[in-house]
Order: structure tokens, then sequence, then C-alpha cells
């Protein structure tokens, strides 16, 4: 935005210019928020000390003192700070008679100082508290940085020797903007209301380090340009103070004088003060938008843009207390507006264009819109690539033309993009590329083919042979697809109904499985002129589903003879290992047999049971476990079982048939890495009640007595299958009557994650836990029972001599 003031070199560039508006606007906004903060902290102190002092509520203390404000003709701000200063929260030295009681200068303005007299450059306290009692009294009335100017000049024209005072408020981009003015004719205003940035001097400088300039000797402090206020001699003692907020200068206050002399100390102090009171007041006042055109009219153009297609906006100038143009204000748009950040229809509205879009400002797009707005001559764009803009609705290589107009104060915008085409084909070319497939489309009317780059590499076919008729298609496919595809194309072009029909064709890569996708448009007749469609390569997914069956059915077969295997795992155990529906009776002693299988899985175990009479009337007891799960383990089981039997039979001691079972599985095993085993075996004689037992590798045998379960101390033995020359002991326990003795597979104990002690201990309590409930009849069934969900299969063979069991006669007695 271009002043009208401006001159050639002396402001910036109309880009800068405008932004800095926009954010000085942006930042005035900020600071009345600030100031509302600040007067709502006053108001609340000031009730707080009415509360205090009357013992009145808070709504009454603030009735209190808007009435008081209200009898006595002032604002409530100064109604607050008069309740403040009563207190002694902000009570000046002296009282500050207002600015009507001050002497009078010669002349009869108050405060204003002959030019003729010398300034006065020492002065009394007393005179310096007055000026500044007299500068609070005249803020209350003060509305902006004209008013503070004015107020400025007459209160220090007398102490400080003041003839002139400049105001100006700190652009974004550096420079400076005159905001208010005393003592200086309005040409010069005029020639010095914008500062650029390389510009201004000491004023300038006064703004960005935020300290006092004093320019007491004009040949010391000539400076590069023109000083702000003309040559040295108009004004030969000039000083130029900032006035800081929030740490920041937002304005600087130039008091001019006309008369040689240095700023004294007490003048000095008496000029930052002044300012300091008069920051709130020096903030530029913000410019007064436009009205533009009436809600109603709003309304009513957002009703029209509403059933419009495309992109177009309603935009109502933001005008200058002068009248210029500042910004525009998106006040309607089109449901299809859409902008480079993908703010959509109505949520463009209320934006400002420079706000939203920066590099709009000082562009050829900028002037189309203020000599429209100005002239009512159309604004034509030419098709161009913008950085961004209020119809930058597309990508930053998108190319597109924009068309204002005006409507009464206010214009509409519209743009059209011109790539779309050329960027849809390039989005269907790569969607036809990614899905393997291209459209194909045939005008029976004119006898013409149309094909995509796709269908010829969907074809393997060369672009210089030209695309297939669709009379001619049938003849492509392998023999025995033709018929299909020669169907369907009959359907499609007799009775006009769509086809998706598969199909493969040779090609110098092999067999393509490919599929056709058409419909037909008829005429009024329903006579078909025009087929579209497409082709899409099937050859992968087809390649993929026959591997899928292929596994599919070698899944099955697979499962098939797994469930065979487990059949006759199952059928084998049955056979060799049935399981007593109730109690034997062996050697005087009860012996209780509980086979659990595993919950899951679909293999049988190798956990088995043996309890036979010896032919010396002597009982044996074994109970063993086989690594693995299905036939082999059940061949191996059958075969440790039986081999056990026929050895103990013929009397073999029990550490010498476990080291021949341990050499049966080295030298007959089918397993690469061998078949292991684990089995505890005892031998019970009825006429002393001893037990010699032996173990290879498994958990130790739980003894019951007296209502206490223990583990027996174990021999030494290794698992069997494991090394050749394994060594294995055997111990020896009296049983008593009332004893329960538990052999059984880790079935019972293990849980994955813990440790096998845990489980031992969680046995031996769950066993005295059931015998005390009276349960001892059904002791081994009832602990398998306690582990539902179990992994492995479980066995338990518990052996119990009878309370009133006497001891049997010895053999050959």
């Amino acid at each position: 935005m271009k002043s009208d003031a401006a001159r050639p070199g002396d402001g910036p560039v109309p880009e800068a210019l405008a932004l800095s508006g926009v954010v000085a606007r942006l930042r005035s906004e900020i600071a009345d928020l600030e100031g509302v903060v600040a007067t709502t902290a006053v108001v609340e102190r000031a009730k707080g000390v009415l509360m205090a002092r009357t013992g009145v509520s808070a709504d009454a203390a603030y009735d209190t003192l808007m009435e008081n404000a209200a009898r006595r003709g002032r604002t409530l701000l100064e109604e607050c700070w008069i309740t403040l200063g009563r207190t002694g929260v902000r009570r000046p030295p002296l009282p500050c008679p207002p600015l009507a009681v001050m002497p009078a200068a010669p002349g009869g303005a108050r405060g204003r100082r002959d030019p003729s007299a010398p300034p006065r450059t020492g002065g009394c306290d007393a005179a310096r508290r007055a000026a500044l009692a007299g500068l609070a009294a005249g803020l209350a009335t003060v509305r902006g940085p004209d008013d503070a100017a004015e107020l400025l000049r007459a209160v220090l024209g007398r102490e400080a020797g003041v003839d002139a005072v400049i105001v100006y408020a700190a652009l974004p981009g550096g420079g400076l903007e005159l905001v208010g003015h005393a003592g200086i004719d309005e040409a010069l205003a005029d020639r010095w209301r914008h500062v650029p940035p390389m510009r201004g001097g000491a004023a300038r400088r006064a703004v960005q380090d935020g300290r006092a300039r004093w320019l007491e000797e004009p040949e010391q402090d000539a400076d590069p340009h023109p000083p702000v206020g003309g040559p040295p001699d108009r004004w030969p003692s000039r000083a130029w103070l900032p006035a800081e907020s929030d740490g920041s200068a937002r304005a600087v206050v130039g008091f001019l004088r006309t008369c040689r002399g240095p700023f004294e100390p007490p003048t000095r102090r008496l000029l930052e003060r002044a300012v300091r009171m008069c920051r709130p007041a020096l903030r530029p006042a913000r410019p007064a938008s436009g009205t533009g055109a009436g809600r109603a009219a709003v309304d009513a153009v957002q009703r029209i843009l509403d059933a419009l297609p495309g992109a177009a906006v309603l935009l109502t100038p933001v005008r200058t207390r002068t009248g210029e143009v500042a910004d525009f204000r998106i006040d309607a748009a089109t449901p299809g507006a859409v902008d480079a950040a993908g703010r959509r229809g109505k949520e463009l509205v209320g934006r400002h264009v420079l706000e939203t879009y920066p590099a709009v400002a000082g562009s050829a797009l900028w002037e189309g819109y203020l000599d429209a707005l100005t002239t009512g001559t159309a604004y034509e764009g030419e098709p161009s690539t913008p950085r961004e803009g209020a119809a930058a609705d597309l990508p930053e290589r998108s190319v597109h033309s924009v068309r204002a107009t005006r409507l009464g104060d206010a214009l509409v915008v519209s743009w059209v993009r011109h790539d779309t085409g050329e960027r849809e084909a390039r989005r269907l070319a790569d969607m036809q590329r990614l899905g393997n497939l291209g459209w194909a489309g045939w005008n029976l009317t004119a006898g013409t083919v149309s094909w995509s780059d796709q269908v010829y590499a969907v074809f393997d076919r060369d672009p210089a042979l030209g695309p297939v008729g669709l009379g001619e298609l049938p003849r492509h496919p392998v023999p025995e697809d033709r018929p299909g595809l020669l169907a369907a194309v009959e359907r499609l072009l007799v009775a006009g109904e769509a086809v998706d029909q598969p199909f493969r064709i040779g090609t110098a890569h092999g067999i393509r499985h490919l599929r056709i996708v058409a419909e037909a448009q008829v005429d009024s007749d329903g006579v078909p002129v025009e087929v579209q469609g497409f082709f899409q390569d099937l050859t992968e997914q087809r390649g993929t589903e026959l591997a899928l069956l292929a596994s599919e059915r070698a899944n099955l077969v697979q499962r098939g003879m797994l469930q065979a295997e487990h059949a006759l795992a199952a059928r084998l155990q049955d056979t060799l290992l049935p399981i007593p529906e109730q109690s034997l009776e062996l050697a005087g002693l009860r012996v209780d047999v509980a086979y659990v299988p595993a919950d899951s899985g679909v293999n049988v175990g190798g956990d088995w049971y043996s309890a036979i009479e010896l032919p010396d009337r002597s009982a044996l007891f074994v109970v063993g476990d086989v690594a693995g799960h299905g036939l082999a383990a059940v061949g191996t089981m059958a075969q440790l079982r039986f081999t056990t039997k026929g050895m103990t039979v013929t009397g073999s001691p029990l550490p010498e048939v476990l080291s021949r079972l341990n050499h049966l599985l080295l030298h007959t095993s089918s397993e690469p890495a061998g078949a292991t085993a684990t089995m505890v075996m005892a031998r019970y004689q009825p006429w002393d009640r001893r037990l010699v037992w032996v173990r290879a590798g498994h958990l130790p045998p739980l003894l019951v007595r007296g209502g206490e379960a223990t583990f027996l101390p174990q021999p030494g033995g290794r698992l069997l299958g494991a090394v050749f020359d394994s060594a294995y002991g055997q111990a020896v326990i009296d049983l008593l009557p009332g004893d329960h003795l538990l052999l059984y597979t880790d079935g019972l104990v293990e849980e994955p994650g813990e440790d096998i002690d845990e489980g031992l201990a969680r046995l031996a309590a769950s066993a005295a836990g059931l015998l005390r409930d009276g349960l001892g009849d059904t002791l081994g069934r009832s602990l398998a029972a306690l582990r539902p969900g179990h992994r492995d299969d479980i066995c338990v063979l518990d052996v119990h001599v009878p309370p009133d069991a006497a001891p049997a006669a010895p053999p050959g007695a």
C-alpha cells in the first residue's frame, strides 16, 4: 500500500509497508488486550481497598466506585486511582495541581515558554513535581498520541524549554511512523510522516537499543542523512526518548528546542519521567476498518455463492481513517473455494488477505484488486504460478487465472485452474500403472479405438501396431478361452450387457491371465454406439491364488495324515496301555491308575505305566515318560514297557534293568537325535513291606504318611538314551499301613515359565489336603483333576497300603 504523502526513496517499498501495517495492527490488538488486563487489575485493587475499609461485598464495592465516579464526573479508572492514592498506594509527594491552575506563560498559553527567554536548566524540585502532577492530571483526558504530544509540550515547555514534541510508532520492519506531534506545522509533519528503516538517525537508534539520545551540539551530532525535523539550525537542541513496554520500545518521543544548550541532569530526569507516565497514551489509535457491504448484503451474496460451482470469494476492503485500503477481508466464499492450506469454503470467511497470504502484498494481483475497486474495471489476471494468494488453492507449480470484479464497495474474486486435465491425466496414468490395468474405448459409430499406454503393457503389444478392435479381440486369447470371450463380446454388442470376463493370452514372457470389464452406451433405440472398459493383468494374482491353492491342498493332505497317525497312535496306546476302571489289588496293596491326555494337540504322548505281580508274589510298579509324541513315542513306550516286564520277571536287579534299557534305546532308536525317556521303577515285598526303587532322570516319588507329604531321597540315575556309561543306584524304604506312594509324570507338576520346585511343592500340599478331606480312595484322579488346561499328558500311580494290612508270608513258607 502506498501513501499519498510518500516520496520516492523516503519510505519502505509497498510490500514491506503492507506487511508492516498488518503486523502493527495485530500488535495493537495485543496491546489493547494488555491495557484491558491492566485496567482490570486497578479496578480489582480499588475494590479490595473498599472491601477492607467498609466491610462490603465485592459487588457493593464496585457499585460504590461507579457511583462516586458518576457523581464527581470522573472515569471509573480515575476514581480507582484516587481510591488507591488515599490508602498510600501511589501517593505523590506533593499535591498535583490540575493543568488549569498552572502558572500561565506569557501570551496566555499554559506551560508554553517564551521563545526569547532562555530555557530553565535547573529549577527547583517543587516546580518539577508540579509539572509532573499537572501531566498526570492532564492524562485523564488524553485519547491518543496527538493529545499526549500537546500535553507534553504544554506542561514541559516552561520547565524543560521544549518547543515541539514528535511521537513516532516503531514499525516491524525497522521504520517509524508519525502518530502524534505538537509545535510543528502540517507540512513538516507530512514530510516526516514515514521514516524508512535506513533513515531516522538518532530516533531510530533510540528505538533499536532502548537508550535515550541527547543531541545538544549540532556540529558534533551531525547525521549522514537529514535529521528528523529539518536542518540542524532549526532545532539546535533535540532529545529522543524511547517509550518501552514489556522490555521493548514501541514508540519514541522527540523533544525539540529552538535554543542551544545542553539538557541538564534534572531536565533529563524530568523528560524521562514524563515519557514513562505517558507511555500508555503513546500507542497509535487502531485503524478503523471499512464497513463494506452490510450484513444483509453479505448474506445475500453468500447464498448466491453457495449455489455456484468453482472457486469464488467476496472481498471487503479494510480501510484506514484516511480511506486507504489497508487489507481485504473474505466475507463470503463458494463451497469449492480452497486455499493452499486446505481451508475450504466457509473456513475462509473472516480471514484477511494480507494476514493469511502475505506474499500478495505489492504483487500484480494486489494492484489488480485495488484498480478494480477504484475504477470498476474488471481485473483479468494472466495465467500464472503464484506463490500464494487468496485464490491459491493449488500446489506451487499449478497454473490458474484470477478475475476480480467490483460489487458495490467490495470485490468478487474467482479463479480457474488450467492444469486440471494434465494433472488428472497423470494421476490416472499412475493409478493404471499401480493397479496393472489400462483403459480402453471403442467408438462403434466412428469405428475408432482408444487404448491407454498401460493396455499395450498389459497385452505385451508394440504401440506401433495400434489398438485391437472389439471384433478382433476374441482371436487373441489361447484357444481354450476364445469361446468364452467371444460370447462375452456378443452379449456386449448385441444385448448391451456389461461384461466381466477372464481370459488368457500368450506373450513372449509366457501365459498372462487377463480380465476385461466393459459396458456399452446405447442410443435412443437401444443400439450400442460406444463401449468403455478396462483390461487388467491378473497374472501375479492368479499365480498367488494357485500357490495358495497348492499350499491348502498340501495342508489338507498333511492334516489328514496327522489325523490318521493320531487315530492309529491312540488305538495302539489303548491296546498297549489299558486303563483299569477300578482299583487293582496287588501284593496286599490297592493301586489306583489315572491317565489324562493333554488338552491341546493332535498327537498322543509317550507317558506310560505298569503295575504287575511278579512270580515271587512281589509287585512291580513302573511309570515312564518317552520324549516326543505320535507313533514314534508310542513305539518307544511299548518297547520299554514290554522289555521292563520281561527282565524283571526273570529276576534281574532293578539297576541292571535300567542299564540294559539305556543301551537298548541307544542301539535301536531310529530318531536322528536318538530317543530318550525317563522312568521310575519300584519292587514291593509284601512279607516285610519293603520297597526297593530306582530312577532314570525321573521326578521323585511322593510319600504321604500321617497327613504329611514328603518326596523320597533320590538315588542317582540319568535319563535313558543319553550316554552309554550311565550308572543307576537304588533306594529302599519300608511302607507302613495307611501310606500312599505316588509315582507320576511331569505333566502333573510342570507349568511353562515356572520353576519345577514350585510345582513339586504344590503337588505335596495338594496331596496332603486331599487326604485330610477324605479323598484317599481317588487320590490320583483328584490330583489330575486339579490341572485343567494342562499342556502335557498326565499319568499317576497311587500305591496305597491299607490300614489293616498284615504282612504276607515270605516265599517258600
